[in-house]
């Protein structure tokens, strides 16, 4: 059994879709908020989207050790702040952990009963059609994303887990399946 779940996989692949859908099946599974060090987005609100810090309050933060995992990340700095976490896994509430692969592997390493599931895109070109959609990056930006993501795609069979967001609900029927099994403990730990 698992408290604690890991989505990662290359920006704009669709992982804050599928957990915000399988959340709204799965209302007891709270997603772990992060923080980062990048501006927010228009309709992101702080300590709802991310906790926004300054590079400075970050500094802080990381030296007095507050974080589980931390990334650097298309020119910005993102973490997942321990106490954050741990509270809602000392009152038993399971967690999702939306990360990129960075931090993926360094919760893998401080918490190896964490489920860690890869979401993959059914291609590049598809990764990249999602990024120009969402209307939120410069090309520039899109660019550097889909580098780091040609690296990241590479990572995928590091981790026991693997989803290919093709069509949404039957990737979001995918994730349901194994968050039951995994969080019951009645499926295989790969």
């Amino acid at each position: 059994m698992s408290d604690i779940f890991v989505i990662t996989g290359p920006s704009g692949v669709g992982k804050g879709s599928l957990i915000a859908a399988l959340r709204e099946h799965r209302p007891e599974l709270q997603l772990s908020i992060s923080a980062t060090t990048r501006a927010p987005r228009l309709y992101e609100e702080d300590a709802v989207a991310y906790y926004f810090l300054s590079d400075a309050e970050f500094d802080r933060r990381l030296a007095a050790g507050e974080f589980i995992e931390h990334a650097n990340y298309a020119g910005h700095r993102y973490g997942t702040l321990r106490g954050e976490l741990e509270r809602r896994t000392r009152a038993g509430t399971p967690v999702m952990l939306e990360l990129e692969v960075q931090g993926a592997r360094q919760v893998r390493d401080a918490i190896p009963g964490a489920v860690l599931v890869f979401i993959a895109p059914p291609s590049l070109d598809v990764l990249r059609q999602r990024l120009q959609a969402r209307g939120t990056e410069a090309e520039a930006t899109i660019a550097e994303r889909l580098a780091v993501a040609e690296t990241e795609l590479a990572a995928r069979e590091e981790f026991p887990f693997v989803i290919v967001n093709d069509v949404l609900d039957d990737a979001v029927r995918e994730l349901e399946a194994l968050y039951l099994s995994q969080r019951d403990g009645a499926g295989p730990a790969r």
